[in-house]
């Protein structure tokens, strides 16, 4: 793993796991309720990748993820889009390889992404159960997202592909409120319409 906590979006977590080898294999605890990770997993998955597989960019308004790399290396590219945050814009990449094992903690509002340099498998908490309504995201390679991936995917699904520009996202995290959204001209002083009355 790799990734300076200062360098981090706000309440972004990376915790190094401890493996403990003996002749037979590797036994590594990837959770316990007491290390207090940020997330509260009423869901967990797994999610095997081949090598140049990118999946995402993801965010998610209300859930937040937990993870960790069973095995292969994968690069998690990171963009805080919380307005109120105090790192609102961070950019970051984290290296994360199944030899060194660590816990990724990724709160909601920040988006995600993965680019798996070999085939990989990652196993993934998450703090709701999935719900559409709770599925965002924007392309992989819009230059807003300010995301230097150390090379180009060789797949990416259609899903992905199909997902539109950072705006997007960002507009629906952040829709304007009623002063933002008044219209030019009214703020210039022009008349308005009488209120409505509301039919009965």
């Amino acid at each position: 793993m790799s990734a300076a906590g200062d360098l981090l979006p706000d309440g972004v977590r990376l915790r190094p796991l401890q493996p403990h080898a003996d002749e037979r294999g590797v036994f590594t605890e990837l959770f316990r309720d007491e290390w207090r990770v940020g997330v509260a997993p009423v869901q967990w998955n797994a999610v095997s990748s081949r090598a140049g597989v990118l999946r995402g960019v993801h965010v998610h308004p209300r859930h937040s993820d937990y993870l960790t790399l069973v095995s292969g290396r994968a690069t998690v590219g990171l963009r805080d889009l919380r307005r109120a945050s105090p790192t609102a814009g961070r950019c970051a990449l984290v290296a994360m390889e199944g030899g060194a094992p660590a816990a990724l903690t990724i709160p909601n509002g920040v988006a995600h992404g993965f680019l798996f340099h070999e085939p990989s498998l990652h196993v993934y908490a998450v703090s709701h159960a999935w719900d559409p309504a709770d599925e965002l995201g924007c392309r992989w390679d819009d230059p807003d997202l300010g995301l230097a991936w150390p090379f180009a995917p060789a797949l990416v699904s259609a899903r992905d592909l199909a997902l539109p520009p950072l705006a997007t996202p960002l507009a629906r995290l952040h829709p304007p409120d009623r002063e933002e959204a008044v219209a030019p001209a009214a703020r210039a002083g022009a008349p308005s319409r009488p209120p409505a009355v509301p039919r009965r």
